[in-house]
């Protein structure tokens, strides 16, 4: 047990010092690079990361497949737009508020919705995301289906530009949103959920609160989601019912941990970094069209050979090298 125990305090040290690292390798950037390009592209890929490990409370970890992410990702940015309009209120606050108001949208599709199962829960949050958007279009206050256009504020020092604001801020975000993930996944809340995933019959006749768990799972996975979404208006300057209600959102954040595995905290990241990654290099090299056909051809790649994702696959290499290890010193 005190095995066990110092392990974890070593990975918790390592995961903290990694954090760090990320911060301090951000603040560098943000010193060294004048290019705004470079700070756009990295606030889209650690937005993924965002949405990723969000979705992966839910849909990873408890196996309810979430079709709905588009509609706490759009809810986050238009509460932010309401935040602005009626207070004025400055980012952090609009972050605050907007993953306050989604995890009480999840908290309330939980209860509606969670004690469906399979593909009837996917199709109620696809529901979902539907009827926001057509309340969203027919209401003149956000600007209905033409949007809203916004004017920045200026940065807040010591920030020169909003676009080096805006990416630092989705730099603690993804951290938040990673560690968030982490401690769910080695919490008990973590082991109940996976054990809802293997058997949830099975889980109820021990005891584990599935209800419970699976509604704090889904409060969680939409506060995260609406907290990445509320930046979408300064930094898009615009906003409208359909590009922030996009199903690419969706699609993104469910082939995100498939590619990375869903087994852990670490396959979203992994997934979000590369699939992020091949968008951007592919939207400014050829065509942002593409980005859709990207994610359906990566996401059929793995779903056909490696169904666990790239930890999948690497703990499958390993088990076979280390198979022909014990081979080769049996046979010597």
């Amino acid at each position: 047990m005190s095995g066990k125990m110092s392990s974890m305090g070593g990975n918790n040290r390592i995961f903290v010092g990694g954090c760090i690292a990320v911060v301090l390798a951000a603040i560098a950037l943000m010193t060294g690079v004048r290019t705004d390009y470079v700070f756009n592209a990295s606030y889209v890929v650690l937005q993924f990361i965002v949405l990723a490990s969000a979705w992966n409370i839910l849909g990873g970890y408890a196996g309810y497949v979430n079709f709905g992410t588009s509609a706490f990702f759009a809810m986050g940015g238009y509460t932010a737009l309401f935040m602005i309009k009626m207070f004025n209120a400055p980012l952090l606050v609009q972050i605050i508020a907007a993953a306050c108001c989604t995890g009480v949208l999840g908290l309330g599709i939980g209860l509606i919705s969670l004690r469906l199962r399979g593909i009837f829960f996917s199709i109620a949050t696809v529901a979902v995301a539907i009827v926001l958007e057509t309340v969203i279009l027919n209401t003149d206050y956000f600007g209905g289906a033409k949007g809203l256009q916004m004017m920045r504020p200026e940065p807040i020092a010591p920030f020169t530009s909003y676009d080096t604001m805006l990416f630092f801020v989705m730099v603690l975000m993804a951290i938040s949103a990673v560690a968030i993930s982490r401690y769910i996944e080695q919490s008990w809340i973590g082991r109940g959920l996976r054990a809802i995933k293997d058997n949830e019959e099975a889980a109820e006749c021990v005891g584990v609160p599935t209800l419970k768990l699976k509604l704090i799972a889904t409060v969680v996975s939409g506060a995260l989601m609406g907290a990445a979404g509320a930046p979408l208006v300064m930094y898009m300057r615009f906003i409208e019912p359909v590009s922030a209600f996009s199903l690419n959102y969706s699609v993104s954040a469910l082939a995100m941990p498939i590619i990375g595995g869903t087994s852990s905290w670490i396959g979203p990241v992994i997934g979000a970094l590369l699939l992020g990654s091949v968008q951007q290099i592919v939207t400014v090299t050829i065509s942002s069209e593409l980005n859709v056909l990207i994610v359906g051809v990566l996401l059929v790649f793995f779903v056909v050979v490696a169904p666990d994702g790239i930890l999948g696959l690497v703990r499958k290499l390993r088990t076979k090298n280390s198979a022909k290890g014990d081979a080769k010193g049996g046979a010597q």
